[in-house]
């Protein structure tokens, strides 16, 4: 009752629906006739996009695109989606009142009467700036990190590789000398041979470490694993020192898989780093790689995968330390021999590509680390 002593009339469904609306504040929420002129307007609409009911009741949806937006036709396909199937969604930038964009997520839903007919849309749009913008910063600080490992790590190849690089100078400067007192055109000939040879080992090794050095946004494609594999493996051999054997064995015809080839060429790095300082004195280590069906045996997994593995005859792991060892900063190594992210970087690639990794490995038995990457679906050209 109210001071009167009346009962106030019953607030209509449609009223309350409407003050809910109204309420809402963290989405912008708000209708749209068929010809795409807005017709409603919430407090979160005013709130995220800055403009007034009285602004923009009759105005065209068009008006919080970008330029690019408009010159693309967006809202009309946007509409039109949404007549063909009752529903569109869209994630991209709009236009604030003052000028400022702001990355949204935009669901655009079908209205229709008591009589099923179609009499326009209902539009609500979510400001993602905040968390696009973090997303950001953690894909910068995931780069960066990224790049400080590589740094670290061509730091451990290029002292295996001086030894490699300081017998080609040898053999280039030895040569040249004898070259240069010999008459016999036969020898020279072969001297001269032995200089170019060494010349262009020496060249594809600096080439190696141009290419992992090289800095640019992670980005995955579909790769050919016979032709990033054997490079790959004369690369890492090159930086192991000379008691350990790097072998390699490759499945006739691998899967392709999709990754960003330097994050692959890391990982294998990391492993194959971790795999040298487990053996102690002569050793050796393997990579594999074999196509596999999974059928939920592994992690959950199932599909088509290729299963690269790094095998060592190294000291292995003690039990109690391998359910830690993908922890970030986890190591066993002393100070100043790792920074403890390498199994971490390898852990966070595989997730990212919906794959896996296993550890096998006992004290005394060496350690098998297995990379699960799902099989990309290469789509014939026409």
């Amino acid at each position: 009752m109210d001071s009167t002593g009346s009962t106030p009339a019953p607030i209509s469904t449609e009223r309350h629906y409407e003050l809910l609306v109204q309420a809402v504040s963290d989405y912008a929420i708000y209708m749209l006739d068929l010809q795409g002129r807005i017709t409603s307007w919430n407090t979160g609409a005013s709130r995220i996009k800055g403009y007034s009911a009285s602004e923009v009741i009759g105005q065209p949806l068009e008006m919080f695109y970008t330029e690019e937006d408009r010159a693309a036709n967006k809202p009309a396909l946007l509409m039109q989606q949404a007549l063909a199937h009752g529903r569109a969604e869209d994630l991209g930038w709009r236009v604030r009142k003052d000028g400022s964009h702001f990355r949204a997520q935009v669901v655009l839903d079908l209205i229709r009467d008591a009589n099923n007919q179609v009499i326009g849309f209902a539009k609500i749009t979510r400001d993602m700036t905040q968390p696009h913008e973090a997303e950001q910063r953690m894909e910068a600080m995931r780069e960066q990190l990224f790049q400080a490992q590589k740094l670290e790590a061509l730091g451990q190849l290029t002292g295996g590789m001086a030894h490699d690089f300081n017998n080609l100078l040898t053999i280039i400067i030895s040569a040249a000398r004898l070259a240069s007192r010999t008459d016999n055109p036969q020898r020279r000939s072969e001297l001269l041979e032995s200089i170019h040879s060494a010349g262009q080992r020496g060249s594809q090794m600096t080439q190696h470490l141009l290419t992992f050095a090289r800095r640019g946004n992670l980005q995955a494609r579909v790769l050919d694993l016979h032709e990033i594999l054997p490079a790959t493996q004369t690369f890492l051999a090159q930086a192991l020192p000379k008691h350990i054997h790097l072998s390699g064995e490759l499945d006739a015809d691998l899967y392709p898989v999709k990754a960003d080839p330097s994050q692959l060429e890391m990982a294998l790095l990391n492993l194959v780093f971790n795999a040298r300082d487990a053996i102690e004195g002569h050793g050796e280590i393997c990579l594999r790689a074999v196509n596999r069906t999974l059928n939920g045996e592994w992690d959950g997994l199932h599909g088509d995968f290729v299963v690269i593995s790094i095998a060592d005859t190294g000291v292995g792991i003690d039990p109690a330390v391998q359910p830690r060892i993908f922890e970030p900063f986890f190591t066993t190594k002393g100070f100043g021999q790792g920074t403890g992210l390498g199994l971490s970087q390898v852990y966070g690639l595989l997730k990212h590509l919906d794959g896996s990794v296993r550890v096998d490995s006992a004290p005394g038995r060496g350690t098998t680390v297995s990379l699960f990457l799902p099989a990309a679906i290469v789509t014939p050209s026409a």
